[in-house]
């Protein structure tokens, strides 16, 4: 879990070039705006993972769950070896989904902010992508929600800073910055690799014994 928090609180930084401007553009920028537009995200955030958590449970259930803890740490690696791709389905969803901003802008209420945060929460993102890859390897619902809401936590105290600043970091500093992006998403997929190994190491790549039961059947007399 702990994984997600930092992606967050790492991947914000990256988050401004999308967040950052919304974020400065609301009617109001105070702090119980800036809370309810972040309250807005993190709540999408955690309602994805909760989708993907769900899918990742059928697959716990079955066993496969060191399996899917690989298969996400490849997944993450290859969004960062496979050349950027454009999707025309992703391009036409981003402008709808930006079409809907505009009537909750001049709504100017405590709902309209809040849901500015909601659909935030599902525009396009390479790092929200990693970590729904991490929600899918969580054994269930709950723990999915749970993480996708950590790693929305990790980006709130950036994107409260940037509320209530009258502009984004400058611009030399966030080029550094996503220029670190793919070491850490590389650390990412690699530590989901390492933990789908059963090596044996607490916290990192607990050993998972394989459970067999027996049944008993009739019994002679």
């Amino acid at each position: 879990m702990y994984i997600a928090f930092v992606t967050g609180l790492v991947s914000s930084l990256h988050c401004l070039g999308m967040c950052g401007p919304i974020a400065l553009a609301l009617p109001a920028r105070n702090r119980l705006n800036a809370v309810l537009y972040n309250l807005g995200r993190i709540s999408t955030y955690a309602a994805l993972g909760a989708l993907f958590g769900l899918f990742g449970r059928g697959l716990y259930l079955a066993g496969l769950q060191q399996y899917l803890s690989v298969a996400a740490g490849v997944c993450i690696l290859l969004v960062l070896l496979v050349p950027r791709m454009r999707l025309p389905f992703m391009e036409r969803f981003t402008v709808w989904i930006r079409q809907k901003f505009t009537p909750f802008f001049r709504q100017k209420n405590a709902f309209g902010m809040y849901m500015i945060g909601v659909l935030n929460g599902l525009l396009p993102c390479g790092m929200v992508y990693v970590a729904l890859v991490g929600a899918v390897a969580m054994s269930g619902l709950g723990e999915g929600a749970a993480y996708m809401a950590l790693f929305g936590l990790g980006t709130l105290p950036m994107m409260l800073a940037v509320s209530f600043s009258k502009k984004l970091i400058k611009p030399r500093f966030k080029l550094q910055i996503n220029r670190l992006m793919p070491v850490l998403a590389l650390c990412i997929g690699a530590l989901f690799i390492v933990r789908g190994l059963n090596l044996g190491i607490p916290g990192l790549s607990p050993k998972v014994e394989a459970q067999t039961k027996t049944m008993s059947c009739c019994k002679k007399k």
